[in-house]
């Protein structure tokens, strides 16, 4: 595997050979990171073989009338909870028509948080090909740069793993 940093290979360029490799699609849904999955992903050469879209739903009103979060799983778990982060990546997943989708909702920060749901918690859900599903809960603990850095790594190791176990029967031909 190529690297653009003449070093180690990075998660983007290892993803991208992935979906490339098994002839995958995928697309995004973003709160928290706002877009950094997104770049990541086509900062690849070759990106718009496998790349399709995203959506920015920070606001709880996107979730809902643009992914289909239910309106009462928000309100009963919260817009920063796995079930979002499942339905988010499912949402837009079924919206772009895309082999597997993922998602990713947090707490930023510096207001916002409570005890149950501190700065820097995040859900990363990926909505894998098939109807496999996995979502990861994180606690970072740097500033809102640096949490925005480690979920949108943490979101492509998580695509990796997932494409990797995919059984081959529920991929593309």
């Amino acid at each position: 595997m190529s690297s653009r940093n003449g070093g180690a290979s990075l998660i983007e360029d290892q993803v991208a050979e992935l979906l490339k490799s098994r002839g995958l699609t995928i697309s995004v849904a973003e709160a928290c990171t706002a877009g950094m999955i997104a770049t990541r992903l086509t900062s690849v050469a070759g990106s718009s073989g496998y790349f399709v879209g995203g959506v920015l739903a920070y606001a709880n009103e996107v979730k809902e009338r643009i992914l289909g979060v239910p309106k009462e799983m928000m309100i009963r778990d919260g817009s920063v909870a796995e079930a979002t982060a499942l339905a988010m990546a499912r949402g837009v997943k079924k919206l772009l028509g895309t082999d597997l989708a993922v998602a990713a909702t947090g707490v930023m920060g510096p207001g916002g948080a409570t005890p149950a749901k501190p700065v820097g918690l995040f859900f990363l859900a990926v909505a894998g090909p098939g109807d496999s599903e996995t979502c990861r809960r994180f606690l970072f603990r740097g500033d809102r740069s640096q949490n925005r850095e480690e979920a949108s790594e943490e979101a492509l190791k998580l695509v990796r793993e997932v494409v990797m176990t995919s059984p081959e029967e529920s991929r593309p031909r």
